[in-house]
Formats: structure tokens, C-alpha cells, sequence
């Protein structure tokens, strides 16, 4: 297998609904920022991925097409909120078999306003399901995901006796990374008071401030072997040195948090660990899935930062930021960042890569040389990819 390089990176500010350009121009600017960051010319691309779920069939064409035009194969990838990461699972696989050498994936989304729901009205839901064992686990009613993750959230505080300050905490925590994030569409500090008194949203604890917004955007990266970067002279500081994509089985349906897919990252980060033999302890930064904080908190226990349970005393330790054992989310995380379903993953990626390049600005995680990247898409997908630095030859 070959080694695969992230050759370029690149991403547009993302912006709430209504404010943002057409797909077709975001996704072209971050496809030509991640030519532009691997100095490669189009003709260097020998396929594309494309990730995106609210659009029509070749949306992913008629965005790349306004990059370039070259007569390459493009799949169209739609893979719930776990897209993203699934264009760069494979795009990462296509080079590492040895089947071409560069690969383009990319992701975008133009979200509404509100809260997540189907536009098929038609026909069955492959949430239908969900809401039939959330019924049965006699949670309230609501949109699938707010219902989905409130009720893992919710689970999680019942299960180990947690307190629902836990979240708020987690919550300033991301907010504060935002900070030194210019891609960050949230920026303004928060308290804990400021996250416990926003509206409450489902059940008794849920707040807005504890709920990631819809957001319009895109990002891109070029993945390449280790001999096309050598050949082309590419910086290859920077590789995916592991990655595993897991679906549902039927523990998925045990409780609220599997659910949410606390199992599926489970057992794709111990695949990931397994692969290279890297201690979860020693990952210097993570950016993974916070569409809600909750979700944030069961996920370091599913990555295996901290044991079952031992989140109230991870975050009160302060080891999920600067100064202790794991960086989480220095970026800000979806909470701040945003959330355009079909980018989400590829602007993780944007943000290990600048991290392990030593590029991340007054948000650098010091001496980082190993980023875990966690992306969740209900219904479902967990896709948990490990990035390396690598010593110069």
C-alpha cells in the first residue's frame, strides 16, 4: 500500500444561510485554494470526489466544473453529516491501492435555516426507525437530529450521574478556541452562565448555545502518493497514517448514545489504532463531531481520550485543551466553525493539516506531530482517520 500524503488543503469562511454565495463558486474557490496550497496544476488530478447531501444528482460536477474541466471520473458522495470524511476515505483509498496517484475530494453544502429534516416526504425515511426506538426509550418528540443527540446527551448524564454543567463547560471551552480562528463563524466568548441560560430546546437542560448552527460553505484537499509528492515536490509533512469507516449493527439500537453512534466511533478509532499502533493518549489534537456538546463529550470516551464515565473529570482537568493531555477542537470546532454537512469533514482536515504543518497561528497546538479526525453521520457512518507528521528526508 502506498503512503498517502495531504498534499493541499483549503477552505472558504463558512456563513449562515442566506449570506453565502452558490455552491458551484464556494466549492471552486476551495478547489483552487487546494491546488493552489499542493502547487499543482488541474491536469495533475486523476479523479475527484465530491460530497454534498442537499442538492440535485451531479451538483458535484457542476461545482468542480467551474474549477476545471478535464475529463476525470467524479463520484458524487452523499453520506449524511459524515460525507466529507467519506470523500477523503476514498479518495485516501484510490491512492494508497496504487490505483492513481492524485485525487481531489472536496465538499459543500447551502443549508436552511432551522433545524435538519428530510425532503422526502414521499417515501420512507431511513430515520423512521430512530425515532420508533426513541419512542420506545420515551424521549419527546422532535427533529430527528435535536431529538437524536438530546436524547444521547440526556442518557449520558442519567447513565454516570453527570451534571449538565459538564456541557456548558465543554461549550466555553470550544468558544474560546474559536477565538484565534479567523475561519470561525462564532466568535464571540461565552460563560457557562451565558450556555445554561439560552433557551432551553429539548428536555430540561438542552440549550441553544449547545447546538451547532446551519451553515453554507466549502473546503478541499489533494491527496497524493509519497513518490508523486517527492516527484512533484510537494510538501509532505503531512500523512494519513491510518482510517477506518464503521456502520451500524445492532448494538446501534441499545441505547441513546449508540444511537448517536457512540459504538460506530468505538470501533472505528480501535480499527484506527490498531493500524498504527498509536496510543490514543499520546494524539496531540482532535477535531471531531460536535454538531451538539454532547456529542463532543460521549465522542472522548468512544476516541478512548478518557475511560466510561470519565468525561466530568477530563474536561475539569482541563486535559481537552491547551495545557493538558488532547487539543480538542482547537479550531472551534462545528459549534463555532459551523456546520455545512458536505464540508464539514474536509475543513477537519484543513485544520489537522495546518496543525501537524506547525501553520495554525496563535491556535497552535505546540510540538503537534499526531491529529485524530472524528466525523459522524447518522444513519449511518463514523469515519475516524489518524494524521502524522512526518520527519523531513
Amino acid at each position: 500500500m502506498n503512503k498517502v500524503i495531504v498534499a493541499g488543503v483549503s477552505m472558504i469562511k463558512f456563513s449562515k444561510p442566506g449570506q453565502q454565495q452558490p455552491f458551484r463558486i464556494m466549492a471552486a474557490q476551495a478547489i483552487q485554494g487546494a491546488l493552489a496550497d499542493a502547487g499543482l496544476e488541474p491536469k495533475a488530478i486523476q479523479q475527484a470526489y465530491g460530497s454534498y447531501i442537499y442538492g440535485d444528482s451531479t451538483c458535484g460536477q457542476h461545482a468542480l466544473y467551474d474549477a476545471f474541466m478535464t475529463g476525470i471520473p467524479f463520484i458524487n458522495v452523499n453520506n449524511n453529516c459524515s460525507s466529507g470524511s467519506t470523500a477523503i476515505f476514498l479518495a485516501r483509498q484510490a491512492v494508497a491501492s496504487g490505483a492513481v496517484d492524485c485525487v481531489l475530494a472536496f465538499g459543500f453544502e447551502e443549508m436552511q435555516k432551522g433545524a435538519l429534516g428530510s425532503h422526502w416526504q414521499d417515501r420512507e425515511s431511513p430515520f423512521d426507525i430512530f425515532h420508533t426506538k426513541l419512542d420506545q426509550m420515551g424521549y419527546p418528540e422532535g427533529p430527528i437530529a435535536l431529538r437524536a443527540f438530546g436524547a444521547a446527551g440526556h442518557d449520558y448524564l442519567c447513565t454516570y450521574d453527570a451534571d449538565p454543567s459538564l456541557y456548558a463547560k465543554v461549550a466555553v471551552k470550544t468558544r474560546t478556541h474559536a477565538l484565534n480562528n479567523s475561519f470561525a463563524l462564532l466568535n464571540t466568548p461565552l460563560t457557562e452562565a451565558d450556555v445554561l441560560d439560552s433557551p432551553i430546546v429539548y428536555m430540561n437542560y438542552l440549550t441553544r448555545f449547545m447546538c451547532c448552527p446551519p451553515t453554507c460553505g466549502a473546503a478541499a484537499t489533494v491527496i497524493c502518493s509519497e513518490a508523486f509528492a517527492k516527484k512533484h515536490g510537494i510538501d509532505a509533512s503531512v500523512a494519513i497514517t491510518g482510517q477506518a469507516m464503521t456502520t451500524d449493527t445492532p448494538s446501534s439500537w441499545d441505547n441513546a448514545r449508540n444511537l448517536v453512534g457512540a459504538d460506530m466511533t468505538q470501533r472505528a478509532a480501535d480499527q484506527v489504532y490498531q493500524q498504527t499502533g498509536v496510543n490514543p493518549l499520546d494524539i496531540d489534537v482532535v477535531e471531531l463531531h460536535d454538531c451538539f456538546v454532547p456529542n463532543e463529550v460521549i465522542s472522548y470516551e468512544g476516541l478512548r481520550l478518557c475511560p466510561a464515565g470519565g468525561a466530568t473529570e477530563f474536561v475539569e482537568n482541563k486535559d481537552n485543551t491547551y495545557g493538558g493531555q488532547t487539543v480538542v477542537n482547537p479550531s472551534g470546532g462545528l459549534m463555532s466553525k459551523g456546520h455545512p454537512v458536505g464540508a464539514t469533514g474536509l475543513a477537519q482536515c484543513f485544520e489537522l493539516t495546518q496543525q501537524l504543518r506547525g501553520n495554525a497561528g496563535a491556535r497552535q497546538v505546540q510540538d503537534a506531530k499526531i491529529g485524530l479526525q472524528h466525523n459522524l453521520g447518522l444513519g449511518g457512518a463514523a469515519v475516524v482517520t489518524l494524521y502524522q507528521k512526518q520527519k523531513r528526508s
